[in-house]
């Protein structure tokens, strides 16, 4: 029934939709959203939706509106008001009192004949035949109806207002969703010690800066740039080799042209390179200076794999 509910909102936008989406691009303010029951609910979640994608939003409770909080609205602000019915005694208490100022009334009901849509300025229809509930009471269907239609309103705004994955991570700064979009490898980098050694160090003491900085690498420069690379691996590959380590240097058990990476580049991105060369860690660079390492265990801890 709801996926049913879903597919027949399409047939029932006009340019009220399109109108309603308009009014709140071009508005200086913020959008009110308020309902009563569980409407109010979906109201929570739509406010929550246009804050993080743009626009800015405040949810109201339709009840606590005529008990004070009626003050939430400032002049430029565009309220949504959703109802099923749009005819319940707060709804029909509260819209009066929004049109005695300046603010623009969206309504999102399922009945364009209720109060709450007459009175409106735009009518977003969710008509529903029927509720989920078996015995068409609970709010199901006409829920999730209120619920598609506010995204689609914030997605236009989105849209609109050209709002790009940049955008959106300064207002999701916190968890992997976050730190999927601004993470750098230089931030994860600092927090890492940095291991390096001369192209003319000794095998012995390469081994034991592998160790101490505990990042399985180090990088090997040589008047202060990166000319190869030592890892775990290569280590192993030397003992095979030699039957005595005795004279060697970095420079001779180093993989030249080791892979790197710039400070400004996403975390996320270090992360496909990882993956798709097969090796466990990069070198970070900034310009053609060594700033460190990041490693594949880095990643895992900060939550972007």
């Amino acid at each position: 029934m709801q996926s049913e509910a879903i597919g027949h909102l399409a047939g029932l936008l006009d340019s009220d939709f399109s109108g309603a989406v308009n009014c709140i691009l071009e508005s200086k303010g913020r959008v009110i959203v308020s309902g009563i029951g569980k409407s109010a609910i979906i109201a929570s979640k739509i406010v929550a939706t246009l804050n993080s994608t743009g626009t800015p939003a405040i949810f109201m409770h339709a009840a606590d509106a005529i008990h004070g909080d009626l003050g939430t609205i400032q002049e430029h602000d565009t309220v949504i008001c959703i109802s099923k019915s749009g005819s319940t005694p707060e709804i029909k208490m509260l819209v009066p009192l929004i049109k005695r100022g300046t603010n623009k009334l969206i309504a999102m009901t399922g009945n364009p004949e209720s109060f709450l849509a007459q009175q409106s300025d735009f009518t977003l229809n969710t008509f529903v035949a029927k509720e989920a509930c078996p015995n068409n009471l609970a709010p199901t269907t006409s829920t999730t109806a209120q619920l598609v239609l506010g995204d689609a309103i914030a997605v236009c705004l989105l849209e609109l207002r050209g709002f790009s994955s940049t955008d959106f991570a300064k207002y999701h700064p916190g968890g992997a969703l976050g730190k999927r979009l601004y993470l750098t490898v230089g931030d994860i980098a600092i927090n890492n010690q940095k291991p390096l050694v001369n192209a003319a160090t000794e095998v012995k003491n390469v081994i034991v800066e592998i160790s101490e900085k505990m990042l399985g690498v180090t990088a090997v420069l040589e008047n202060n740039e990166i000319v190869g690379v030592v890892t775990d691996g290569d280590i192993r590959r030397m003992l095979n080799k030699y039957d005595s380590i005795k004279g060697l240097t970095a420079r001779d058990i180093m993989t030249k042209n080791p892979k790197t990476i710039a400070t400004d580049v996403l975390a996320v991105k270090a992360l496909e390179t990882i993956q798709e060369k097969g090796i466990s860690q990069l070198l970070v660079v900034n310009g053609t200076e060594y700033h460190g390492v990041v490693h594949v265990h880095n990643l895992i801890n900060e939550g972007i794999v």
